[in-house]
Order: structure tokens, then sequence, then C-alpha cells
């Protein structure tokens, strides 16, 4: 699948590179991390119980999240609902 939000990809460091932001916070728990490739949240994936990266989605409207775990190099867009390359 093609998808036009891949231009929107930047190459932002980690804002809470120890983990998702809200739930350091709050002293919640997380499954996964995903990173905010346009203003480098880092949230927790929908597996989590607080679902961090997609909420920051819906307040935030930025499209594409790369997963930020050790080993794994995949991106999702979320108004695309699909898996995309990511080349930064």
């Amino acid at each position: 699948m093609r998808c036009d939000h891949v231009n929107e990809v930047r190459d932002v460091p980690p804002r809470t590179p120890r983990g998702c932001e809200e739930c350091l916070k709050t002293g919640s728990r997380w499954v996964h991390l995903r990173l905010c490739r346009s203003c480098g949240h880092v949230g927790c994936c929908d597996s989590s119980p607080n679902r961090h990266a997609t909420k920051h989605f819906h307040a935030t409207r930025h499209p594409i999240v790369t997963s930020f775990e050790p080993g794994e190099d995949w991106s999702w867009c979320y108004v695309d609902e699909a898996e995309v390359d990511v080349d930064v």
C-alpha cells in the first residue's frame, strides 16, 4: 500500500527514552513501546492497559509510529491503517 504520510516522518529523538511518557508519570505499566515519528513522543502499544501511542495519535493526528522495541524495525501509519517503510 502507498502511504503519503511517510513524507511527514522526522528523525526525532525520543522524549522519554526509558519508557512510555504518560506511564512513567503515573506509575503504570506497558507491554511494548512506539515512537511518534513527528514529535518523538514515546507511548505504549494497544496491548498495554492505557494505549498511550494510539491516544497520542487521536490527540495530535501525528500519523506514523515506529516500534521502539530493541531488534524491531517496522512502522505503522494510523491514518492508512497499514505497515509502512520509513527510511530516515
